[in-house]
């Protein structure tokens, strides 16, 4: 009984400090020039169609290298057709640019794509500091993005 105990009140405290932390992207530390930004500390109120879908988005030398899905309520048929619609629209990307991005959402999957769409925002923002300022000023990573398109 006291063991119980014991874990619940180690359960509770845990809650009450990860609400009491603001809410920020979980950054794991960049290796091989790869940073992974986890969202589901700061998307926890974007719901898709059965509830929060949160993401790990792979950036690596300032451009986005891969999303994945983690484990979620949504329909599997779904979030399929929605990850397949919306993380290519992303991959290859610098920040700035998938940050301007407007993406088309998935027919048929439109609540799960739109919550995918709002994740992967949230957790650019988050990342968008730490790449400008590995990256240099604002000015030089539109001029270099503008040389790579002609």
């Amino acid at each position: 009984m006291d063991k119980i105990k014991l874990t619940t009140l180690m359960a509770a405290v845990a809650i009450m400090l990860s609400a009491a932390m603001p809410a920020q992207a979980r950054r794991q530390a960049a290796t091989n020039g790869k940073e992974v930004i986890y969202t589901g500390d700061i998307a926890k109120k974007v719901i898709g169609y059965n509830g929060t879908t949160p993401l790990n988005i792979t950036i690596k030398n300032g451009k986005i290298e891969k999303i994945e899905a983690l484990p979620n309520q949504e329909d599997p048929k779904y979030l399929s057709r929605a990850t397949r619609k919306v993380f290519e629209q992303y991959e290859g990307l610098t920040i700035d640019e998938a940050i301007k991005l407007k993406p088309d959402v998935a027919t048929g999957a439109t609540y799960t794509s739109e919550a995918l769409i709002k994740n992967i925002q949230m957790g650019l923002k988050q990342a968008k500091p730490a790449a400008s300022k590995k990256s240099g000023t604002k000015k030089s990573g539109k001029k270099a993005a503008a040389k790579k398109r002609h």
